[in-house]
Protein backbone atom coordinates (compact mmCIF):
# COMPACT_ATOMS: atom_id res chain seq x y z
CA UNK A 1 0.00 0.00 0.00
CA UNK A 2 1.70 3.30 -0.91
CA UNK A 3 1.03 6.81 0.73
CA UNK A 4 -1.31 8.98 -0.96
CA UNK A 5 0.18 12.77 -1.38
CA UNK A 6 -1.77 15.40 -3.04
CA UNK A 7 -0.92 16.83 -6.09
CA UNK A 8 -2.24 20.55 -7.16
CA UNK A 9 -4.04 19.51 -9.89
CA UNK A 10 -6.34 17.46 -7.88
CA UNK A 11 -7.36 20.12 -5.62
CA UNK A 12 -11.03 21.42 -5.46
CA UNK A 13 -11.17 24.20 -3.73
CA UNK A 14 -15.00 25.24 -2.16
CA UNK A 15 -16.31 28.22 -1.09
CA UNK A 16 -17.77 28.42 2.84
CA UNK A 17 -19.31 31.62 4.39
CA UNK A 18 -19.10 31.77 8.42
CA UNK A 19 -21.72 34.50 10.59
CA UNK A 20 -19.27 35.90 13.04
CA UNK A 21 -22.35 36.72 15.08
CA UNK A 22 -23.13 33.34 16.01
CA UNK A 23 -20.22 32.56 18.55
CA UNK A 24 -16.89 34.35 20.14
CA UNK A 25 -13.54 35.55 18.53
CA UNK A 26 -11.81 31.67 18.83
CA UNK A 27 -14.84 29.17 17.93
CA UNK A 28 -14.66 31.67 14.44
CA UNK A 29 -11.32 31.75 13.80
CA UNK A 30 -10.28 28.26 14.68
CA UNK A 31 -12.87 26.94 12.80
CA UNK A 32 -12.04 28.99 9.52
CA UNK A 33 -8.26 28.04 10.18
CA UNK A 34 -9.36 24.31 9.75
CA UNK A 35 -11.28 25.21 6.78
CA UNK A 36 -8.21 27.29 4.97
CA UNK A 37 -6.13 24.23 6.26
CA UNK A 38 -8.30 21.75 4.43
CA UNK A 39 -8.55 19.45 7.56
CA UNK A 40 -11.82 18.26 6.96
CA UNK A 41 -10.92 16.90 3.55
CA UNK A 42 -9.86 13.48 2.73
CA UNK A 43 -6.79 14.39 0.80
CA UNK A 44 -5.44 16.69 3.19
CA UNK A 45 -1.81 17.12 3.04
CA UNK A 46 0.72 18.52 4.98
CA UNK A 47 3.04 20.31 2.11
CA UNK A 48 0.34 21.13 -0.26
CA UNK A 49 -2.17 23.42 0.18
CA UNK A 50 -5.41 22.39 -0.26
CA UNK A 51 -7.26 24.06 1.64
CA UNK A 52 -11.16 26.01 0.57
CA UNK A 53 -12.27 29.73 0.64
CA UNK A 54 -13.24 31.22 3.71
CA UNK A 55 -15.88 34.47 3.88
CA UNK A 56 -16.54 35.81 7.27
CA UNK A 57 -19.60 38.12 7.60
CA UNK A 58 -20.46 40.14 10.12
CA UNK A 59 -17.55 40.88 11.56
CA UNK A 60 -19.12 44.21 13.22
CA UNK A 61 -21.41 41.71 15.78
CA UNK A 62 -18.56 39.92 16.81
CA UNK A 63 -18.45 38.34 20.46
CA UNK A 64 -15.98 37.69 23.15
CA UNK A 65 -16.85 36.61 26.28
CA UNK A 66 -15.24 37.55 29.81
CA UNK A 67 -12.78 41.18 29.98
CA UNK A 68 -11.15 39.98 26.58
CA UNK A 69 -12.14 43.54 25.49
CA UNK A 70 -9.69 45.29 27.04
CA UNK A 71 -7.43 42.49 27.72
CA UNK A 72 -6.57 41.58 24.12
CA UNK A 73 -3.59 43.89 23.43
CA UNK A 74 -2.56 44.23 19.88
CA UNK A 75 1.09 45.96 19.26
CA UNK A 76 2.94 47.22 16.54
CA UNK A 77 6.23 48.98 16.27
CA UNK A 78 8.16 50.74 13.60
CA UNK A 79 11.51 50.11 14.15
CA UNK A 80 12.50 53.54 16.04
CA UNK A 81 13.02 53.19 19.68
CA UNK A 82 10.48 53.78 21.73
CA UNK A 83 8.12 53.68 19.16
CA UNK A 84 5.88 50.32 20.60
CA UNK A 85 1.67 51.28 20.23
CA UNK A 86 -0.65 49.04 21.78
CA UNK A 87 -4.66 48.88 20.85
CA UNK A 88 -7.03 47.17 23.01
CA UNK A 89 -9.84 44.27 20.93
CA UNK A 90 -12.41 47.11 21.64
CA UNK A 91 -10.13 50.28 20.10
CA UNK A 92 -9.42 47.56 17.25
CA UNK A 93 -13.44 46.51 16.73
CA UNK A 94 -14.03 50.44 16.51
CA UNK A 95 -11.52 50.95 13.83
CA UNK A 96 -11.43 47.87 11.96
CA UNK A 97 -13.47 44.91 13.02
CA UNK A 98 -11.99 42.77 10.45
CA UNK A 99 -8.72 42.96 11.43
CA UNK A 100 -9.27 41.49 14.72
CA UNK A 101 -10.20 38.19 12.85
CA UNK A 102 -7.79 38.33 10.68
CA UNK A 103 -5.44 38.77 13.21
CA UNK A 104 -7.06 35.31 14.90
CA UNK A 105 -7.13 33.46 11.89
CA UNK A 106 -3.76 34.55 11.15
CA UNK A 107 -2.33 33.04 14.42
CA UNK A 108 -3.92 29.51 14.38
CA UNK A 109 -1.98 28.64 10.83
CA UNK A 110 1.05 26.95 10.86
CA UNK A 111 4.16 29.64 10.32
CA UNK A 112 5.01 28.42 6.92
CA UNK A 113 5.80 29.17 3.36
CA UNK A 114 1.60 28.08 2.76
CA UNK A 115 0.63 30.83 5.03
CA UNK A 116 0.01 33.68 3.11
CA UNK A 117 -1.97 31.94 0.57
CA UNK A 118 -4.16 30.36 2.67
CA UNK A 119 -4.73 34.22 3.79
CA UNK A 120 -5.36 34.92 0.70
CA UNK A 121 -8.21 32.64 0.72
CA UNK A 122 -10.05 34.51 3.84
CA UNK A 123 -12.36 37.06 3.07
CA UNK A 124 -13.42 39.08 6.00
CA UNK A 125 -16.60 41.75 5.94
CA UNK A 126 -17.89 44.15 8.05
CA UNK A 127 -21.74 43.33 7.50
CA UNK A 128 -23.32 40.73 5.98
CA UNK A 129 -23.29 41.60 2.29
CA UNK A 130 -20.16 40.01 0.51
CA UNK A 131 -19.24 39.85 -3.44
CA UNK A 132 -18.92 36.49 -3.66
CA UNK A 133 -22.16 35.00 -4.90
CA UNK A 134 -20.84 33.82 -7.84
CA UNK A 135 -18.79 31.56 -6.08
CA UNK A 136 -22.17 29.92 -4.82
CA UNK A 137 -20.64 29.68 -1.15
CA UNK A 138 -22.10 27.48 1.36
CA UNK A 139 -23.03 28.58 4.73
CA UNK A 140 -21.84 26.69 7.71
CA UNK A 141 -22.43 27.33 11.38
CA UNK A 142 -19.71 27.57 13.81
CA UNK A 143 -21.91 26.19 16.35
CA UNK A 144 -21.92 22.79 15.41
CA UNK A 145 -18.20 21.88 13.73
CA UNK A 146 -17.85 19.58 11.38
Amino acid sequence: MKTYSAKPSDIQRKWYILDASEAPLGRVATRAASLLLGKGKPQVTAHIDTGDYVIIINAKDLKVTGNKLETIKYYRHSGHPGNLRERTLKEQMNLDPTKAIEHAVHGMLPANKLRDGRMERLKVYAGSEHKHEAQKPKTLSVKDAN
